[in-house]
């Protein structure tokens, strides 16, 4: 793909679609969301001793209500396991989860939140509905319920590639 040096818009020669060249527009803008949203969460919760990935592993346990196995993590959040098992090994390191006994599998522990992790996850839970209504203002609930409904459809057809 040829991108015009004075835009970030794709070189119209590029035997792109309209589609392909809106969606490949979306993707490079979902790049930079990307990086602004990790950024803005480590400032979020730095001081909570959370990075993001480390706030996006305690929401995988959080969210699903019981403890996970790091592969099970991994799916849910569409990383490989060994990424996730560097970032629980530096919750466990932090006192912010705990390993446990898997009745389902010898070798493949559960990952835990302890008092600390759900305390840490509590707060930084509580500081993102703060960042993300003012994020939000001014944005429209269609807006955000069309831009939700697409990225789910895009993140569905990108698991089924895989």
């Amino acid at each position: 793909m040829k991108l015009d040096p004075h835009s970030s818009r794709p070189d119209a020669s590029d035997g792109h679609s309209p589609q392909s060249r809106l969606l490949t527009q979306v993707i490079l803008e979902t790049f930079r969301l990307n990086g602004g949203l990790l950024s803005a969460g480590d400032a979020l919760v730095g001081d909570l001793g959370l990075t993001s990935a480390r706030w996006q592993v305690l929401g995988a346990v959080a969210l699903e209500g019981r403890p996970l196995s790091v592969a099970q993590i991994a799916r849910r959040m569409g990383l490989s396991r060994q990424a996730v098992q560097r970032v629980v090994n530096d919750l466990g390191a932090a006192g912010l989860v705990a390993l446990q006994d898997n009745p389902d599998h010898k070798r493949a522990r559960l990952v835990v939140m302890t008092g600390a992790g759900e305390a840490a996850y509590a707060e930084a839970d509580r500081r993102q509905i703060v960042w993300a209504k003012g994020l939000a203002e001014g944005l429209g609930e269609e807006a955000l319920s069309a831009c939700l409904d697409v990225l789910r459809r895009l993140s569905a057809r990108c698991e089924g590639d895989r």
